[in-house]
C-alpha cells in the first residue's frame, strides 16, 4: 500500500450545499481501565458522537468507535492494588464506559478492547511491518518514565523537582533493554506530509503544536518492556511486552479488520477523524503517522484535538481528586442538557472551565428559555387559535432566509469539528422565530389567514431547528418533532434536503406536552 501524494478534500467536502454521500469513521481515544469515567472522558465522546449524528443525517455510512485502554504498567499496578489479575480488573471496569456512553446517547457503532484477539492480531501485523522494515531495533534505556502518563521524559522537558508536566508526579529512573522505533528517521517525512495535507489537524493552532514538536527534533521512543508482562508478546521477541503506544494506537486500525479482515480494512482506512485530547498530540500526531508510514499504511485524514475541561484550573484526573462524575450532572440537567453544555459552552480545541453554576446558566439560558420556550410558546398559540392544528408554512416567510443561513452555518462548522460554532448558528434560528413571533404577536390576533401564516412560519423552523439541534440533543429533538405531528424519527431525515424551507406539510395536530427544560432555580 502506498501514502497518498496528493491533498485530499476535507470528509463531508461541500460544493456549494451539496453533500458527496460516503463512508465516514471517526474515533475517540481509548480509555484508560485505571478508573471510572469522569467528564474528561464524556467531553470527547459526545463532541464524537454528535459529528457523527450530523454526518448520519447527511446521508453517510457511520461508524464511530470507541473503547478501553486495558495494558500497560498502569493497569497492572491497579489491578494489584485492588487484588485483581489484570484481566480480571479490565473486566470489572470497562463495562462502566460502555453503560456510562449508553446513558449519555452515545449511538456507537464499534466498542473495541485491548485483550480482544482482533486487537492482538492488528498490533502483531503493524510490529512485524515495522520491524520488517528496519525501523525497530533492540538499545538500552536510562532515563525518566511517567507510569501515569505512559510517556518517557527528557530532563528539560521535566518540571522542578523531576515531576511530570502533566500529572506533577515524581517520575520514575528507568533502565532496561527495550526495542525502539527510530522516530527520528522520519522528521522530513512527516513535515513534507502535513506540508501536503495543510488542514489535516483542526484548530489549526493545535496543529501548530504538532508540526513545533516535530520540527525540535524528534526521538527514538521505545516500544518494548521487559519489566512488564500484562500486554502483547513481540511476535519476534516474546520475552518483550508491547509498549503502550504502539499497542492502544494501533486499536483504530484493529476496529477495521487491520491485520484480520482485509475486505473491511479496504472499505473503511484511512480513518476521516481521530478526536484526540492536547495531552496526546505527541503521539497521535508524530508518532503514530510515523509508525503508519514505516508499515506501508495511509495515513490518518484528520485529526481534530481538543483542549481539557478544567475544574479550578486544573485537568480532572484520578491522582488531582477533582474528578467530575458525568451521570451525576444527568440527574442535575438531564442527558440532553448535560450534551448541550459540553458541545455548546467551549470552543472545540481551547480549554474550558466546568462549574455546576456554569452549566446550570447555560441550560436556563439557551435550552429553557430558547429552545424549551419556543416549542411551548408555539403549541401554546397553536392550541387557541388553530384548533390544535399546525398550519402550513408560507412560501416567502421573512424566516426562510434565517432557516437558509443557520443551516449553512450549521454544516460548515459541522465540517470542521467546531460544535459551538454549529449550536451558534443553529440557535440564531431559534431567536429569529422567536422575534419573529413577539413582532407579530399572533396571540393577540384573531384566528384567521395572518394567525396562521405567523404560526406556519414558526412552526416550519421549530422543524429545521429540530434537525439541526439533533447531534446535540437527540432525545428533545425527536420530541419536538412528535409534538408538531412529523411521522417517523428525526434520523431518518437527510440533509441537506429534509432542512429546505416548506417541508412542515400543516394540517398536522400540535402538542404542548410537559416542559422540555423546566428551569432550575438558583440561589
Amino acid at each position: 500500500m502506498t501514502l497518498r501524494s496528493e491533498p485530499a478534500a476535507p470528509p463531508g467536502a461541500r460544493i456549494g450545499s451539496v453533500h458527496h454521500v460516503g463512508r465516514f469513521y471517526v474515533t475517540t481515544p481509548i480509555y484508560y481501565v485505571n478508573a471510572e469515567p469522569h467528564l474528561g472522558h464524556a467531553y470527547t465522546t459526545i463532541i464524537g458522537d454528535a459529528l457523527c449524528r450530523w454526518h448520519r443525517l447527511l446521508g453517510d455510512d457511520v461508524k464511530y468507535l470507541t473503547g478501553t485502554d486495558e495494558h500497560g504498567l498502569k493497569i497492572q499496578q491497579a489491578a494489584d492494588a485492588a487484588g485483581l489479575h489484570p484481566q480480571e480488573f479490565a473486566d470489572s471496569i470497562a463495562p462502566k464506559f460502555a453503560e456510562a456512553w449508553d446513558r449519555l446517547d452515545i449511538a456507537y457503532d464499534d466498542f473495541i478492547r485491548t485483550t480482544e484477539p482482533r486487537h492482538a492480531a492488528a498490533v502483531t501485523e503493524l510490529l512485524q511491518r515495522c520491524y520488517d522494515a528496519g525501523d525497530i531495533e533492540l538499545g538500552t534505556y536510562r532515563g525518566k518514565y511517567c507510569v501515569s502518563c505512559e510517556e518517557y521524559y527528557s530532563a528539560e522537558e521535566l518540571l522542578e523537582g523531576d515531576l511530570c508536566p502533566v500529572h506533577k508526579r515524581v517520575v520514575d529512573d528507568v533502565e532496561e533493554e527495550n526495542y525502539f522505533f527510530r522516530l527520528s528517521r522520519f522528521q522530513d517525512r512527516l513535515l513534507d506530509w502535513y506540508t501536503a495535507h495543510p488542514d489535516a489537524m483542526v484548530p489549526e493552532f493545535r496543529g501548530n503544536e504538532a508540526l513545533g514538536l516535530i520540527k525540535s527534533g524528534l526521538r527514538d521512543f521505545s516500544v518494548s518492556r521487559t519489566s512488564l508482562k500484562w500486554g502483547i508478546p513481540l511476535p519476534w521477541d516474546p520475552d518483550h511486552v508491547t509498549y503502550v503506544w504502539f499497542d492502544a494506537l494501533t486499536n483504530y486500525l484493529a476496529a477495521v479488520g487491520f491485520g484480520s479482515n482485509q475486505a473491511e480494512y479496504r472499505d473503511w482506512w484511512p480513518v476521516d477523524y481521530h478526536l484526540i485530547g492536547k495531552d496526546i498530540l505527541r503521539q497521535h500526531c508524530v508518532y503514530w503517522p510515523a509508525m503508519l508510514m514505516s508499515a506501508g499504511v495511509d495515513l490518518p485524514k484528520n485529526w481534530a484535538i481538543g483542549g481539557w475541561l478544567l475544574v479550578d484550573g486544573e485537568k480532572m484526573a484520578k491522582s488531582t481528586g477533582n474528578v467530575v462524575t458525568p451521570l451525576d450532572l444527568v440527574d442535575t440537567v438531564g442527558v440532553d442538557g448535560f450534551r448541550y453544555y459540553v458541545l455548546a459552552n467551549t470552543a472545540y480545541g481551547h480549554d474550558g472551565d466546568f462549574s455546576y453554576d456554569g452549566i446550570v446558566a447555560r441550560y436556563n439560558s439557551d435550552l429553557a428559555n430558547n429552545l424549551g420556550n419556543l416549542a411551548a410558546r408555539v403549541a401554546t398559540v397553536v392550541a387557541k387559535k388553530c384548533g390544535g392544528i399546525g398550519p402550513a408554512p408560507a412560501a416567502d416567510s421573512p424566516l426562510a432566509e434565517h432557516a437558509a443561513a443557520a443551516y449553512e452555518a450549521t454544516a460548515a462548522a459541522w465540517d470542521i469539528v467546531a460544535p459551538s460554532r454549529a449550536l451558534e448558528a443553529t440557535w440564531s434560528l431559534i431567536r429569529a422565530t422567536n422575534s419573529h413571533l413577539e413582532t407579530h404577536e399572533p396571540w393577540k390576533l384573531e384566528p384567521g389567514p395572518e394567525v396562521d401564516a405567523v404560526l406556519g412560519d414558526a412552526l416550519e423552523a421549530l422543524r429545521i431547528v429540530t434537525l439541526l439541534a439533533s447531534p446535540a440533543v437527540p432525545g428533545t429533538a425527536q420530541t419536538i418533532w412528535e409534538r408538531i405531528g412529523l411521522d417517523g424519527a428525526v434520523t431518518d431525515q437527510r440533509l441537506p434536503d429534509a432542512a429546505a424551507w416548506g417541508g412542515y406539510p400543516g394540517g398536522r395536530p400540535v402538542e404542548k406536552g410537559a416542559p422540555l427544560f423546566p428551569r432550575i432555580s438558583t440561589p
